[in-house]
């Protein structure tokens, strides 16, 4: 067997010899993440008969780059490389499987899988779900003869989709529920404390520090607080979510609804009578046609309940170029009916939705989702300022938007259109006081 000669550097050392249930390793740019990343998983594979390990980067592209090349190369003699699989087969039964997530349901495939050490590579670019459904993974997988507790161990950079919960656990190591302090550690590094580069490569400093002033802070200093957090940081599942309960035949119901090929989101609301608003219910679906998502919605409406409106994404109302019919005379042919086109001001509305996660003078919120309405639940969190837009939510990931987009058009229905939208100036100056202006205007006030 060929020998594997290693001298890493104090911080990655840490990170090697640490025990913790959960261990996290960097912070900045060119602290020598990766190669941490890869030894020790290799090490523990050398070390520990039996054992099996996942290895994972958000995208095949990242994975095949920055793991697959570089461990072929340094596990020839030691380890066979199963392409088809995609793992690496040790003498001694140990196997390293390299997997990705690119879509946040990706992740669902490794569900039933048992892995004693799971390995999460730029984890900031993995969303909340994604970590949680891989902690499920992480467990005694029956093929190692030695007793041997699981763990995972991720590397990170500030920003990406999952800044906040990485933060929070690692870096803020505020904990809730069952979490406990002593379960995760965070070692931080940075590209001084990578003597390679800085002996091989130290141009790359002046690149760092030629970046923009908040993002020099997270990858030259790994500042945690330079990046944007979350577009709703008022969201807290203990606040803003509830046990479901049996909503009074009396009270006002509608829906929204956000369609698309890729997603049918659709939810719906009930307002009690001190005018708090519930979603109590969602339909969250891919690959659903027009008439089967109306049909699901249809299916998905108990006949008692007495839904006064269904409010939609204003683009349904434009005609389909195969059937010259709109998306919501289709909808409606198929059953929908009461279908109500959105107000679509996508600031305003977003500010709408802030006003009603905010405490009221009661301490409650106005907006209360029900437990099991898991998509809203899990997207709201999610999204992210759009960097040309500073009031606006960022459309990436797609995936995570179509919730979010179905309570802004919910909430946006409650508000009059004065309200909702801010009022357009008149093209002139003087008003009418009950006669014509002096210039008649090019456009006609109807238009505003």
């Amino acid at each position: 067997m060929s020998e594997i000669l290693i001298c890493p550097n104090e911080k990655q050392r840490l990170f090697f010899e640490s025990s913790a249930r959960y261990t996290a390793y960097g912070g900045a740019r060119g602290g020598g993440k990766s190669w941490a990343m890869r030894m020790k998983m290799v090490l523990l594979a050398v070390n520990y008969e039996g054992i099996n390990i996942l290895l994972l980067r958000r995208t095949l592209g990242e994975l095949r780059e920055n793991h697959i090349l570089p461990l072929q190369k340094l596990l020839t003699g030691i380890a066979e490389y199963r392409e088809s699989q995609k793992e690496f087969r040790f003498g001694n039964g140990s196997r390293i499987k390299l997997g990705y997530c690119d879509g946040e349901s990706d992740v669902l495939q490794y569900q039933g899988q048992s892995y004693e050490v799971i390995g999460m590579e730029e984890a900031t670019h993995f969303t909340y779900f994604q970590f949680q459904c891989l902690t499920e993974c992480n467990r005694a997988s029956g093929s190692m003869k030695k007793p041997f507790t699981p763990r995972m161990f991720l590397t990170a950079n500030p920003g990406g989709v999952g800044h906040d919960w990485f933060k929070r656990l690692f870096v803020d190591r505020q904990y809730r529920g069952n979490e406990k302090a002593e379960n995760y550690a965070f070692i931080r590094s940075l590209v001084f404390d990578n003597a390679y580069i800085m002996e091989n490569n130290p141009e790359y400093v002046e690149t760092l520090m030629a970046l923009p002033e908040k993002r020099r802070a997270a990858m030259l200093y790994g500042d945690w607080n330079s990046f944007e957090g979350a577009f709703f940081p008022e969201f807290c599942e203990e606040v803003h979510v509830c046990v479901p309960f049996e909503i009074p035949p009396d009270w006002q119901r509608f829906r929204a609804l956000d369609y698309g090929l890729d997603m049918t989101a659709c939810l719906w609301f009930a307002i009690s009578p001190e005018g708090r608003v519930y979603v109590y219910r969602e339909l969250y679906e891919s690959g659903l046609l027009l008439s089967e998502a109306a049909a699901k919605i249809r299916a998905a409406t108990p006949r008692q309940e007495s839904i006064r409106y269904t409010v939609a994404s204003p683009d349904l109302w434009n005609r389909r170029q195969e059937s010259g019919k709109s998306g919501a005379e289709i909808m409606t042919a198929a059953g929908l009916t009461g279908l109500k086109k959105a107000q679509n001001e996508r600031i305003n509305g977003w500010r709408i939705v802030r006003e009603y996660l905010k405490d009221g003078e009661d301490g409650k919120s106005a907006l209360c989702i029900f437990r099991g309405c898991d998509n809203l639940i899990r997207c709201l969190p999610l999204l992210r300022f759009d960097s040309n837009v500073r009031e606006d939510a960022a459309d990436t990931p797609h995936e995570i938007t179509h919730a979010p987009e179905a309570l802004r058009y919910g909430l946006m229905s409650r508000v009059p259109r004065s309200e909702g939208k801010k009022e357009k100036p008149l093209p002139y100056s003087r008003s009418f006081e009950g006669r014509r202006p002096e210039r008649e205007p090019y456009r006609s006030i109807i238009d505003y």
